[in-house]
C-alpha cells in the first residue's frame, strides 16, 4: 500500500479462499516443513454431539467451521468468499444455478428476455418474495441497487464489473425490471449481485465505509437471516421461514471461525462442528476411518498459481510499490517458471489430492478449459532455465549468485498466507529449486498480505481464485480496467496487471453471445495470459470436505454428480441440509440430494457453458481466497 494520505481503503486479502491443506514432504530442502504437516490424533467421539446441544435449548445447529475472516458483511464491498458466500445465502440474485448442471434458474427474477439488439433486457420479478422485516421485494429494490452501483464508485467495489456496461435501469412496475445496455453484454443471465432493500440501504451515506455489521438483524430476502457477527469468531444465521423456495431445516446456521486447520478438524472429530474444508491429504485419510464422519473428496474449482508484479501501476499512470525490476523481463518469469516442477508440487504436498496446473480455468469447466500446444508449454527444466538466464544476459557470479546487467543480485521476495501451509511447503521446494540457478528466494510469510500486495510491495506472491462455470470476472481482474484509478485507490486488480492484446479480446467475448465462438475466445484469452508469464498455475487443488453424519442425514453438493458442499455453491449445501434424525430425507432441493463421496482428481464436466449457464465467482475469488 502507498503510504500516503488519504490511505487506500483495505482491500480484503488477495486470495478469497485458500485450503489450508497440510503437508508431508518425502525428501529434500522441502523436509523443513514436515512440522507444519502434523495432524492431530483422531479424538475419541462424543456420544452426542457437543455441536448440536450447545444450547441446551434442543435446536438443530448447523455449524460450519471456517479459516477465513470476513472482510465486510455489505455486499457492495465483501470480496472474500465467506463473505460472499454469506450474501448468496441472505439475498437473492436475479437468477440461481441448478445443483445438477449448473443451468440458470429463477432466483428474484422468475423469467427474462433480451430485445433482438440484445441491448434491452426485461426481467420478471417475482410477486412472492418479501424482506425479513415483512416489506414486500420488488423490482424497485434491484433497479435502486443496480443504479446506486452505477452512480457511485464505492458501491461497486465488489461488483462493479457487471454494470460498466449499463445505460439505464428501470422498473416499470412492481414485477418488472428493464436494463438497458451501451453494447451487447454475454453475462446478463449471470449477474452475480445481491438484490438489496432500498427502504434499507437508502439511508446508508457514504458506502466506503459502512460494512453493514452494527443492527441485527440483518434484513434480506434469501434462505438465511444473519442474527449476529463477531469478527474472527463466529457468524449466526437463522432460516428465513417466508423464503419462496422454502425455509431451511436446520434451526441455526453456524459460521465458526478456526484460525488453525488442525483445531477445526478436531473440532469436527468432537462433534462441535458439523462440517469443515480444506482438509490436508492426511486429515482426510484419518478421518476416512472415523465414525460418523463422511470424507468428500471432489474435483476442485480452484487454481493455485504463482503471480509476478508486473509493476504496481494505477489508471493515472503513477507507478508505485517495489517489485524487483528483473521480473519485468519475460525471460527471468520464463526461467522462473521453467524451474517449477508442477509434478512434485501435485505428488509431494497435495498428495495426490490435485491436478497438474495448466491453463487459468480448471479443467473442472472443460469448456473453458485450456491446455498449451506442445511448443508454447512451459516444461519443467532446470537445465533450460539456466540457459534462457545467461542468453538474457543472467550471469552467475564466482560465488554461485545469479546477477542482471546492473549487477544487482536476482534476490526475490514472496507473499506467503502464514496460515496456509501449502504456501510454506513450496516456498521450500522454490528455495531449493531457484537456488539450483542462482537465485534468492525469501518466503515471507504474513497473516495479513493485503497491505504489500496493493501496494506492489511484492515480487512474487501464492495467488488462487475459485471459478464458477461462466469465467467472465476471473478474467476481468487482469484487465487495465480493474487497475485503481490512483495510488490511493483501491480498483479491482489481481495483481496489476495490463496487457492490450489481452484486454481486447476480453472486450470481444463480453459481448459474443454465441457460445462456440465466445470459448474460442476465452480460450485465446488463457492463451495471453499464459504467455506474458505473469500467473503460473501450478495446480488445481480438489476440494477436500468433511461432514458429521450424526448431524446431517442429507446435504447437496454442486454439481451433484461429482462437486463441493463449501463455497458460493454452499447456497444449495446449507439451505438442502437435513438433520440426522428428521423424518423427511430430502432437502427441498430440485435435484436429489447425498454426497458423492472419494471422486479423486477426476476432470468432471460443469455444465453446457453457453449464456444460459454463466455464474462467475462470487471467489470467489474462491476469492482471491
Amino acid at each position: 500500500m502507498v503510504h500516503s494520505v488519504p490511505p487506500r481503503t483495505p482491500r480484503p486479502q488477495p486470495v478469497r479462499r485458500r485450503p489450508r491443506l497440510r503437508l508431508l514432504l518425502a525428501s529434500g530442502a522441502a523436509s523443513a516443513a514436515l512440522a507444519a504437516g502434523t495432524v492431530l490424533p483422531v479424538q475419541p467421539l462424543l456420544p452426542a454431539p457437543q455441536q448440536a446441544q450447545a444450547a441446551d435449548d434442543g435446536k438443530k445447529v448447523l455449524t460450519v467451521a471456517v479459516s477465513q475472516s470476513v472482510d465486510s458483511l455489505s455486499p457492495f464491498l465483501a470480496q472474500r468468499l465467506v463473505s460472499t458466500s454469506l450474501h448468496r445465502l441472505t439475498y437473492e440474485y436475479l437468477t440461481n444455478y441448478d445443483p445438477k448442471d449448473a443451468h440458470t434458474v429463477p432466483g428474484f427474477a422468475t423469467a427474462w428476455k433480451a430485445s433482438a439488439s440484445k441491448l434491452t433486457w426485461t426481467f420478471t420479478i417475482r410477486d412472492d418474495s418479501k424482506w425479513s422485516d415483512g416489506v414486500r421485494a420488488t423490482a424497485e429494490d434491484a433497479a435502486w441497487t443496480f443504479n446506486k452501483m452505477m452512480t457511485d464508485e464505492n458501491a461497486a467495489t465488489a461488483n462493479g464489473s457487471f454494470t460498466a456496461n449499463f445505460k439505464k435501469v428501470t422498473a416499470p412496475d412492481p414485477e418488472t425490471l428493464v436494463i438497458e445496455l451501451k453494447k451487447p453484454q454475454a453475462t446478463m443471465t449471470a449477474l452475480d449481485v445481491p438484490i438489496v432493500p432500498k427502504h434499507i440501504w437508502e439511508k446508508v451515506g457514504d458506502f466506503s465505509t459502512f460494512n453493514n455489521d452494527k443492527q441485527f438483524p440483518i434484513v434480506g430476502n434469501g434462505p438465511f437471516i444473519v442474527t449476529d457477527y463477531k469478527v474472527d469468531q463466529y457468524v449466526r444465521l437463522k432460516p428465513n421461514k417466508d423464503f419462496w423456495r422454502g425455509a431451511p431445516k436446520f434451526d441455526e446456521l453456524v459460521l465458526k471461525y478456526y484460525k488453525d486447520g488442525d483445531a477445526a478438524v478436531a473440532a469436527l472429530q468432537k462433534g462441535e462442528v458439523s462440517f469443515t474444508s480444506g482438509l490436508t491429504p492426511a486429515q482426510a485419510a484419518a478421518l476416512k476411518s472415523a465414525d460418523n464422519i463422511k470424507v468428500n473428496d471432489a474435483p476442485g474449482r480452484r487454481f493455485y498459481a504463482l503471480a509476478t508484479n508486473p509493476g504496481a501501476r494505477s489508471k493515472d499512470g503513477a507507478t508505485f510499490g517495489n517489485g524487483h525490476p528483473a521480473l519485468l523481463d519475460p525471460a527471468v518469469r520464463k526461467a522462473l517458471f521453467q524451474a517449477v516442477d508442477r509434478k512434485a508440487i501435485v505428488d509431494r504436498v497435495f498428495q495426490g489430492h490435485a491436478v497438474e496446473g495448466q491453463g487459468y480455468i480448471p479443467p473442472r469447466f472443460d469448456a473453458y478449459f485450456w491446455q498449451p500446444s506442445e511448443s508454447q508449454r512451459i516444461a519443467y527444466d532446470p537445465a533450460a532455465a539456466a540457459r534462457t538466464l545467461d542468453a538474457a544476459g543472467y550471469r552467475k557470479t564466482g560465488g554461485g549468485k545469479r546477477v542482471g546487467k546492473d549487477g544487482r543480485p536476482l534476490d526475490f521476495r514472496i507473499l506467503c498466507h502464514a496460515t496456509d501451509p501449502n504456501d510454506k511447503a513450496i516456498g521450500k521446494y522454490l528455495q531449493e529449486w531457484w537456488g539450483r540457478l542462482g537465485i534468492g528466494l525469501k518466503v515471507e510469510c504474513l497473516d495479513n498480505v493485503s497491505d504489500p500486495w496493493l501496494s506492489g510491495d511484492y515480487d512474487l506472491a501464492f495467488d488462487g481464485w475459485s471459478v464458477n462455470p461462466d469465467p467472465d470476472f476471473v478474467l476481468s481482474i487482469h484487465t487495465c480496467d480493474a487497475l485503481p484509478a490512483t495510488p490511493e485507490d483501491t480498483g479491482a486488480t489481481d495483481n496489476f496487471i495490463c496487457d492490450k492484446e489481452y484486454d481486447g479480446l476480453y472486450a470481444q467475448q463480453a459481448v459474443e453471445y454465441d457460445t462456440a465462438k465466445r470459448t474460442e475466445l476465452v480460450k485465446q484469452m488463457e492463451s495471453r495470459l499464459y504467455d506474458t508469464g505473469y500467473m503460473n498455475v501450478m495446480a488445481y487443488p480438489n476440494a477436500v470436505e468433511a461432514y458429521r453424519t450424526d448431524q446431517i442425514k442429507s446435504i447437496t453438493t454442486m454439481p451433484e454428480a461429482a462437486g463441493n458442499l463449501w463455497g458460493q455453491d454452499g447456497y444449495w449445501s446449507w439451505w438442502s441440509a437435513v438433520p440426522a434424525g428428521d423424518g423427511d430425507g430430502s432437502g427441498g432441493s430440485s435435484s436429489s440430494t447425498g454426497v458423492v463421496i472419494g471422486i479423486g482428481a477426476a476432470v468432471v464436466a460443469a455444465a453446457a457453458l453457453g449464456l444460459f449457464v454463466a455464474m462467475r465467482r462470487r471467489s470467489t475469488a474462491e476469492d482471491r481466497e
